[in-house]
């Protein structure tokens, strides 16, 4: 896969126009100190054509001591002068190169240790989960992958905002700038080693590409995608989503529940609220080392071969191979 400078991994938000302006304002200081020290012991120095030396002669030798150009216009003469200009302005001259030097060698050293973290990530990431828009939707299921014990490190955004991929990169996530939609871009993200995506931005017609393009791309991850219009929800499953959430829908009958039966719905935001208190989660039975139904939890229902079996009509004891069953579950337990 071809290396590109869209990837951000996530680090410490440093403030680089700080760091330069400190160093600017450190360099500036140094020319003044060499400058108060000529100028105080003028006296001292002479200038080729043996006129007494002023304040911006001060201040025009110090410019170029410390930049270590040196015309040789303006020399030490006396003793004390040359003294202050061993003791005084060459440790000024040397810190002045430090300041400069150090500046291009910290650049040039960021640089590199970006991409080499950029490489680090190609080179491990693997059944990694693809958040393609980082809206309000999309943050919020990063934040619920990670409530539920996903590692932020193992989750990759993908978004056009600049903002967004800044927001995405401070709470932990790789974060790709560009058109999720776009084979490019989907590669950024190692898309053909991803476990699930999730499909998430603002308009149905891009969760709809998206979601054909990523199909294509990983027939084997799990999709997730929101969809704004009920009307598109058969796009998105014939597109190749596993799921598809009518957040539309959903927000408007947790409205009608919150109105009619407030209690309920506090109690479905509980389950909703993944990291406290009841959860919703799927195990299978022997793979997931637990019985059909762990004792303290409560069997919600029982998937088999992709469809919800009636309440009554299965035993749970005997699942089959391949059933996964939902249980509702304290979070402590």
């Amino acid at each position: 896969m071809a290396y590109v400078d869209d990837v951000r991994i996530p680090r410490p938000a440093p403030a680089p126009q700080v760091a330069v302006l400190r160093r600017i304002a450190l360099a500036i200081a140094l020319i003044l100190f060499v400058a108060i020290v000529v100028r105080v012991s003028r006296d001292g120095y002479i200038d080729i054509n043996d006129d007494p030396i002023s304040l911006l002669d001060a201040v025009y030798y110090a410019s170029v001591t410390v930049t270590t150009t040196g015309y040789g216009d303006i020399s030490a003469v006396s003793p004390s002068a040359r003294l202050g200009t061993i003791f005084l302005i060459t440790p000024a001259r040397i810190l002045f190169l430090i300041l400069v030097v150090s500046t291009t060698v910290e650049v040039l050293t960021e640089q590199t240790r970006i991409l080499r973290a950029k490489q680090r990530w190609r080179q491990k990431v693997k059944d990694h989960t693809i958040i393609c828009g980082y809206g309000a939707t999309g943050s919020a299921a990063a934040r619920d992958l990670v409530s539920r014990g996903v590692d932020p490190s193992s989750i990759a955004v993908v978004d056009l905002s600049e903002e967004a991929i800044a927001n995405a990169t401070r709470a932990g996530f790789v974060g790709v700038v560009g058109d999720a939609s776009r084979i490019e871009v989907l590669e950024q993200c190692g898309i053909s080693d991803a476990a699930a995506i999730v499909v998430a931005p603002n308009r149905d017609d891009t969760a709809v590409l998206i979601t054909l393009t990523a199909r294509e791309m990983n027939p084997a991850a799990h999709i997730t995608a929101g969809v704004r219009e009920q009307q598109n929800l058969h796009l998105l499953r014939q597109g190749g989503a596993n799921e598809v959430i009518d957040a539309t829908a959903a927000i408007g009958r947790m409205l009608g529940l919150g109105t009619h039966d407030p209690g309920a719905a506090r109690v479905l935001d509980d389950i909703l609220d993944a990291g406290r208190g009841l959860e919703l989660v799927e195990v299978i039975p022997g793979v997931d080392g637990v019985q059909a139904v762990p004792a303290g939890s409560t069997l919600i229902g029982i998937i088999r071969d992709g469809e919800r079996v009636a309440q009554g009509g299965v035993d749970p004891a005997n699942c089959l191979a391949g059933d996964h069953i939902v249980l509702l579950r304290n979070r402590s337990k």
